[in-house]
């Protein structure tokens, strides 16, 4: 999405240096149009200013809360499962229940989101998600596990949809795929050192301390995001009337792009869910048989995605958001064959591409749902959260038995089916574009 249609998306004439004539330098001018006022400047936050620092360290904080909550049982599951005497199949809802329970309350959230402003939400996710996490280590079987971690998930879903909708409000056009990038950057980092941190911790004192100290870590998280996030300047209260909102979600749901958009997001998902879901069964079973803590480190490969969800922005700028989409889904699918070998080293290069491409998809197909929407930001926003976590859900568990019926074979089956039906709809996104008069 070009910077000047997104910019007249939010607000119109900001940044313009157009300057109005003075009545003197235009005798013919009209009245009216001699004391029509100048444009007023754009006040929004810019790269490279202290303000934009503060607001992408806030956020940052927030992706590594949320995606360590979020995905905190899933370096876990061979230990959760031996501790419940539970099946892979079974132990992977612990995963895709805070998954679906998100993807189910997000768009609620999004709503409350634009008649509380997008801080204020953000914030009360967070805290009730932290305060849940401290609770999480002292579940007794493994069905109050699934239920609170679906309690979980459905407090987070406040603060994915809220944070994209305040970086479109708050920074300006040209910085915001670079500082949706860093948010999606955080998440990457959460992911990786909750699932690093918790792998470690648990081959000593077992997953529920494991659990106890991630719960530690997000609180400090939560903490030091409210201090930092600054107060929103061009938000706008929407209203929480239920029709008010349908309409905004069809009027989304009817663009073509963003239905592209949402697809996408999800497909990508699905891969990303099943692979990282069922990566630690494969790794402490033969011919590899690795310990906890190693299978745990082997998420430091999350560090790829911190990286090139960081570069999305140049990405797009030199490929397109397409050019991005093809180049991701490649990565992602050459990583999922080189993994199919039995080698640790191949393995570990698979879930570097796979990680690699699927952060730098999901960061530009998520930046170009912020950039699309001209009305109910939040609300759109929403709706590639809640696609891309039944994404989650449904990679997570397809990916698990999958690779119970057919082993890692199968789950490999499961994403590259998931990454054509990418390919496919950026195909027809591109050839969308070639048509007069349709959005690309």
């Amino acid at each position: 999405m070009p910077a000047a249609s997104t910019e007249a998306s939010t607000r119109v004439g900001a940044g313009s240096d157009t300057t109005v004539p003075s009545p003197s330098s235009t005798p013919s001018a009209s009245p009216a149009a001699s004391a029509a006022p100048a444009a007023a400047p754009d006040t929004r936050v810019d790269l490279g200013t202290p303000a934009y620092r503060r607001m992408s360290l806030a956020l940052f904080l927030a992706g590594v809360a949320t995606f360590a909550l979020l995905y905190s049982t899933q370096a876990l599951l061979p230990l959760i499962s031996a501790s419940y005497g539970s099946s892979v199949s079974d132990v992977s809802w612990t995963v895709a229940a805070a998954t679906g329970g998100l993807a189910l309350f997000v768009i609620p959230m999004s709503a409350l989101s634009e008649r509380f402003g997008r801080r204020a939400t953000m914030t009360g996710a967070v805290a009730v998600a932290v305060g849940i996490g401290l609770v999480v280590p002292f579940a007794p079987s493994l069905g109050v596990l699934v239920a609170l971690r679906a309690v979980q998930g459905a407090a987070l879903a406040g603060l994915p949809a809220s944070a994209t909708a305040y970086l479109a409000e708050e920074v300006r056009p040209r910085a915001l795929i670079t500082a949706i990038g860093l948010y999606v950057a955080g998440n990457s980092v959460g992911g990786m050192s909750g699932r690093v941190l918790t792998g470690w911790v648990a081959q000593e004192w077992g997953w529920r301390v494991a659990l106890a100290v991630l719960g530690v870590l997000a609180v400090a998280c939560a903490v030091a995001f409210r201090m930092l996030l600054p107060e929103p300047k061009h938000f706008t209260r929407g209203s929480l009337r239920p029709g008010v909102v349908v309409r905004t979600v069809r009027d989304h749901l009817g663009n073509p792009l963003l239905r592209r958009l949402y697809a996408i997001g999800a497909l990508f998902m699905t891969v990303f869910g099943g692979v990282y879901t069922v990566i630690g069964y494969r790794l402490t079973q033969e011919p590899f048989s690795l310990p906890q803590g190693v299978v745990g480190s082997v998420f430091l490969v999350y560090l790829v995605g911190t990286v090139s969800a960081s570069a999305s922005g140049r990405l797009v700028g030199r490929f397109g958001r397409r050019g991005t989409l093809y180049l991701s889904g490649a990565l992602t699918a050459a990583g999922l064959l080189v993994s199919l070998s039995d080698r640790l080293p191949a393995v570990l290069l698979g879930l570097v591409l796979v990680t690699g491409g699927f952060f730098a998809g999901h960061s530009a197909a998520s930046s170009a749902v912020s950039g699309t929407a001209l009305h109910g930001r939040a609300q759109a926003a929403a709706l590639y959260q809640s696609a891309y976590y039944v994404g989650s859900s449904v990679g997570s568990t397809v990916g698990a038995v999958a690779f119970h019926a057919a082993g890692w074979g199968g789950t490999v089956a499961v994403g590259l089916l998931a990454v054509a039906g990418v390919a496919g709809i950026t195909l027809l996104g591109t050839l969308a574009a070639r048509r007069p008069a349709v959005a690309a």
